[in-house]
């Protein structure tokens, strides 16, 4: 099945890459031959912390961040889902996908997936370096550690789209759609815009910390999910009561806080690189964070908690893309521009069109990874990275090429998780039946409850 997959995906992208695009410069991500890398010990303390923090995000974050939205009979198939794919994605990675995502392969699949080199991270030893380094390419990581730091984002992405089939998904439907949605649909395009033999990476597309490999790609098949198993029963088409707002608040500060690993991190140094993406980020969060409650006090004439913590995580994500090529200024445009944008998705478009993106999954993530990700071909400027230009230095061209990145992804996730939900749907059920939904997640698929009453 992987295999059929896999052929559909290459003979997609064969026929979109015909759009024609010219090459610009793009940094390498392997250091000069001239001067043999080192480890550099600074760069790997910040690193292992790094990566502890984007951890921190999935668990536990963003598992209180949504189990707090939902309803108190659901909240333990939350944090079970955050758990799970902690563990399961984890060792997919070590198996084989950390191999399919920056490794390489030979004949039509080149540029497209990598191969199994570095399955089960064979003939990988503590003392080899990283292959990849950006701003300081000879003061090397170990190589282990970038797995290990890569292997975060790997966890996180299918993680965010819990936020739009929760309290509604049969627990072992969403574990093997999620498993196979990190195998087929996040690994292919990891490869695509951070592996140096990436065919848009060649083309110059820029993506610092995942705002089209994580933020769109998760968004846009936390859309399709949410169309495709349809909305909660009794669902009236306005947001449920969050059953635990300072929950909501707690994900919040964990995801905020360990968005400084998830992007500051992404240069892989501890240098001035890393200073600004974690200066970019702190604003964008706060700007995005102080924009959303003034529009909900504005709008609804009382500023909310829960507003301020969703304005929070929509700049995170949009400053994510652009947090290592974008200065304080253009954080600002971004974080304001992505809060307005993702408050008129999740508080008018969602409740024109009816689809139930429970925890606006795509309202939040793939709107703001989208307006980041074509943001940065306008704003990237020279005083962050000189190889890097947006349209207001003159460069058009890479805001085509960003275009092209987010349009690419949008058609190709959507396409592949539709095609991983009907053969899930068919084969081993996916949609909690009404019995189920109506008792709760947490007792029919998992025989618990969060909550009990004292003696």
């Amino acid at each position: 099945m992987f295999g059929k997959l896999y052929k559909i995906a290459v003979s997609s992208l064969i026929i979109l890459c015909g759009i024609g695009t010219m090459p610009i410069h793009a940094q390498t991500l392997v250091g000069p031959s001239g001067e043999l890398p080192h480890l550099s010990v600074g760069n790997t303390a910040w690193m292992i912390v790094a990566t502890a923090l984007v951890m921190l995000m999935t668990i536990p974050g963003l598992a209180f961040f949504y189990g707090g939205l939902v309803r108190r009979k659901n909240i333990l198939n939350i944090l079970m889902q955050c758990l799970i794919l902690v563990a399961a994605i984890t060792l997919e990675w070590m198996f084989f996908g950390y191999s399919n995502a920056f490794g390489s392969s030979t004949g039509a699949l080149k540029g497209f997936i990598g191969g199994f080199d570095w399955a089960f991270l064979k003939g990988i030893k503590i003392t080899d370096l990283s292959p990849y380094a950006i701003s300081m390419p000879n003061d090397r990581i170990p190589h282990i550690l970038f797995i290990l730091y890569q292997c975060m984002f790997a966890v996180i992405t299918p993680a965010l789209i819990i936020g739009a089939f929760a309290e509604r998904i049969k627990f072992k439907g969403f574990l093997i759609f999620s498993v196979l949605w990190a195998i087929i649909v996040y690994n292919p395009v990891a490869h695509w815009i951070w592996s140096s033999d990436g065919w848009l990476y060649k083309m110059g597309a820029i993506d610092f910390a995942g705002g089209i490999v994580v933020h769109i790609n998760a968004g846009i098949s936390a859309l399709l999910m949410a169309i495709l198993l349809g909305p909660r029963r009794y669902y009236e088409n306005h947001p449920t009561p969050p059953h635990n707002i300072p929950f909501v608040v707690l994900g919040t500060g964990l995801l905020w806080f360990g968005w400084f690993g998830f992007n500051a991190g992404s240069g892989l140094a501890a240098d001035g690189l890393a200073a600004n993406a974690f200066l970019v980020t702190h604003v964008a969060a706060a700007a995005a964070a102080f924009t959303w409650t003034i529009l909900d006090w504005a709008i609804n004439k009382k500023p909310t908690t829960v507003g301020i913590c969703t304005g929070a995580i929509a700049g995170l994500a949009a400053i994510t893309p652009a947090a290592g090529f974008v200065d304080f200024s253009g954080a600002l445009i971004i974080s304001v521009l992505s809060a307005m944008i993702c408050y008129y998705m999740v508080g008018t478009v969602k409740i024109k069109l009816k689809y139930d993106d429970s925890l606006d999954a795509f309202g939040v993530h793939g709107i703001g990874g989208l307006i980041g990700s074509v943001m940065v071909g306008v704003l990237a400027t020279p005083s962050v990275q000189s190889a890097y230009t947006g349209s207001l230095h003159g460069n058009m061209h890479q805001l085509w090429i960003q275009l092209l990145a987010s349009g690419v992804t949008i058609l190709f996730s959507g396409v592949m998780t539709y095609i991983l939900f009907k053969l899930v749907e068919k084969f081993i059920g996916i949609r909690a039946d009404e019995t189920e939904e109506a008792d709760g997640l947490d007792l029919s698929q998992h025989n618990e409850f969060a909550y009990t009453e004292s003696e």
